[in-house]
């Protein structure tokens, strides 16, 4: 933790940060938010230069932590495709700021959690005097 807090840390590392998320994730998410329409699977796979498979895998994995939203396209003879689009930006820096508050509380009950447990041990030791 204390190297994270010494690295120089930009907005998109917040993706692998809080979610985990790779390389691959970071540039699928830029070729979404760089597109005025929605994209098939097959789209971010040529925009990113991967596998279809690939691609999927990655978009699940955006999908999962709230970043992309997926919609169906129903095709006026039958059938249907999906298309993915960024969330609102708003709401993802809502729920990173969710995790946070989360993170920190719980952080903090276990720091006190810590202060005592040791401050227990520490009152029964018997004192060693000269």
């Amino acid at each position: 933790m204390s190297e994270q807090l010494q690295q120089d840390m930009e907005c998109e590392g917040l993706l692998e940060c809080f979610h985990g998320l790779k390389q691959l994730d970071r540039e699928v998410f830029q070729a979404l938010v760089n597109t005025e329409e929605p994209l098939t699977v097959d789209e971010i796979g040529e925009r990113v230069d991967r596998e279809r498979s690939t691609a999927y895998r990655s978009v699940q994995r955006l999908q999962q932590a709230g970043f992309i939203q997926k919609e169906q396209i129903n095709y006026d003879q039958g059938g249907y495709y999906h298309v993915f689009r960024p969330t609102d930006p708003s709401n993802i820096a809502d729920n990173m700021q969710r995790m946070l508050n989360d993170w920190y509380a719980k952080m903090g009950q276990l720091i006190q959690e810590f202060e005592t447990k040791y401050e227990d041990q520490d009152a029964t030791a018997p004192s060693v005097e000269s």
